[in-house]
């Protein structure tokens, strides 16, 4: 499986303490043995997925997409609920 990087999602991973990486990482982990495993957004956001997890007793929530033909999981967006939506309408697709 090709995993790709949106430059949102490596803002917001580059600001990541060490702890707070092995969380996204096994994330990561979950969703590519199960790309499924997000809720699918509909209406501005429709193919999106969003899954959300513990980092650090937060929750978090990754946002990604995943093309079955091309076997390709891209990783959009990540950060707390908070403008996290909106933040994603605005993201060019």
């Amino acid at each position: 499986m090709r995993v790709l990087q949106k430059p949102s999602f490596l803002k917001a991973y580059k600001r990541l303490y060490a702890n707070q990486k092995e969380d996204l990482d096994e994330a990561i982990k979950a969703i590519m043995k199960n790309p499924d495993i997000g809720q699918i957004k509909s209406g501005d956001l429709s193919g999106i997925h969003v899954y959300k997890f513990k980092m650090n007793k937060l929750l978090t929530l990754l946002a990604y997409t995943y093309e079955d033909q091309t076997i390709t999981l891209t990783l959009l967006a990540l950060g707390t609920h908070e403008n996290f939506y909106r933040d994603l309408k605005r993201y060019p697709k």
